[in-house]
């Protein structure tokens, strides 16, 4: 039966990416021009045995792969993926680039593969395949990346408006090198990627002008109309706990590590509630939250912490999010939860001060929790307040005697990893595909496990 079922879908998916492609195709038009570019000037790579290359209305063309070099691409695959059945794939193809059209990205600016007989539909940046950097591309005139207008609730109703990072950058930062993301099974759709690439905005969008306190040498405070010690309180509802600390911050003093994971709960719950208006999906996210009672935990693998050799989890998926592991170093996707790490034993000794848990931005911000940086920091800022607690600088007023000057060579060292004398991990945290997947599937993808030296905060 299960299989039957995924027939179905399969059958059901096939025809409705046919009809959208006969939508921009035109009536009866072959598969070939079905295939074609959608916008002048996008290359499209097809291992298809289309015969000769089919001229396009640019005079592009649609070049076969190299069917023996399929197999060792693999590994060097990079950008945004989809693994399909194969009949599925230029149709898909077409639904993507309109959606890509729709965020003005310019077909110059990427190429598509489809690789037939791997099912795989890939999109690329243009860029050269060394080029894994995300935090420039705001700063890159061609893409014409700007903030956008995002209006937020507020309290007693109303909403306010702020700016925010744009899902256009969302969506280059997944296409460029450095990184894999891969949309599969009931997710081989463009709208998983359209609701993957909102849900990094409104995460991001509820990370921006935060002020929450930060309990230094102290227990973590919370609102006790809602919480008790970081537990939901009986007879409360979850969504209105967690929208009370971005209402009333100024009732909490709680660690980075909470902070984050009170972020990405706001961001998503209110995505589906607010923004795509989905409340059975809301739902079944709260009540997995809500399944071993602590709403808070496990939100990401345990094995998101394998570099703690303190620190022994006792779940395997996430709740809500899987770990990307192997990231290139200046690789951040908008949304993107990453770890920091402390690698002098004396600071990280200190209760709070192990490491950090930022979430990235966009154009080259990391979020401030406490507003002590203009609420973000840029990557180089970010280093540089992490390293300078081995020096005892623990609020950049008070101990701005300690600071100790760093050198674009000093940058460039610590922007490593841990093991080449960095701080920074290779892991990236993201969220799963809701509605697009089973969340116990929600997995994180196999890679090299690094190195155990510290814990987390």
């Amino acid at each position: 039966m299960a299989t039957f079922l995924r027939q179905q879908h399969w059958r059901r998916a096939a025809r409705d990416l046919g009809l959208l492609a006969a939508l921009f195709a035109g009536p009866q038009a072959p598969l070939q021009a079905q295939t074609a570019p959608l916008l002048a000037g996008a290359p499209v790579v097809s291992s298809a045995p289309v015969g000769p290359v089919a001229p396009t209305a640019n005079g592009a063309g649609i070049a076969p792969v190299d069917a023996a070099a399929t197999a060792t691409q693999e590994e060097a695959e990079d950008g945004l993926r989809f693994r399909c059945p194969s009949a599925v794939l230029p149709a898909l193809s077409l639904a993507v680039r309109h959606y890509l059209a729709t965020l003005d990205i310019e077909a110059k600016h990427y190429t598509v593969t489809i690789d037939h007989d791997a099912g795989t539909l890939r999109f690329t940046l243009n860029t050269p395949a060394s080029d894994t950097n995300t935090l420039t591309l705001a700063a890159r005139a061609e893409f014409g990346i700007v903030p956008e207008r995002y209006t937020l609730r507020a309290k007693r109703g109303v909403t306010r408006t702020i700016r925010t990072v744009s899902a256009k950058e969302i969506v280059l930062a997944l296409m460029q090198h450095g990184r894999r993301t891969d949309f599969a099974g009931d997710a081989c759709r463009v709208d998983a990627l359209r609701e993957h690439v909102g849900i990094r905005q409104n995460i991001v969008a509820w990370a921006e002008d935060l002020e929450w306190g930060w309990p230094d040498r102290r227990p973590a405070r919370w609102n006790r109309a809602y919480w008790r010690d970081g537990n939901l309180r009986k007879h409360r509802q979850l969504a209105a706990a967690i929208n009370d600390a971005f209402q009333n911050p100024r009732q909490y003093e709680i660690g980075c590590y909470t902070a984050t994971k009170l972020v990405i709960i706001q961001g998503i719950l209110d995505y589906y509630t607010r923004i795509e208006k989905k409340p059975a999906t809301a739902r079944l996210i709260e009540a997995r939250l809500l399944g071993d009672k602590d709403p808070l935990a496990h939100l990401e693998p345990g094995n998101m912490w394998d570099f703690d050799s303190r620190f022994n989890p006792t779940h395997d998926n996430g709740k809500l999010l899987r770990v990307n592991y192997n990231i290139a170093s200046d690789n951040f996707v908008p949304g993107d939860w990453s770890y920091f790490l402390n690698t002098d034993p004396v600071s990280r000794d200190k209760n709070g001060y192990e490491g950090s848990n930022p979430i990235y931005l966009g154009q080259n911000r990391f979020v401030d929790y406490y507003n002590e940086h203009h609420h973000s920091f840029t990557f180089e800022e970010k280093l540089d307040d992490i390293y300078q607690w081995r020096h005892a600088v623990f609020n950049r007023q008070r101990d701005r005697d300690n600071i100790q000057p760093l050198s674009s060579h000093d940058y460039e060292r610590l922007s490593q990893s841990p093991e080449r004398g960095g701080l920074l991990t290779t892991l990236r945290t993201t969220p799963c595909y809701f509605g697009f997947e089973a969340l116990q599937h929600c997995a994180t993808p196999a890679s090299a496990p690094i190195a155990p030296v510290a814990a987390r905060r």
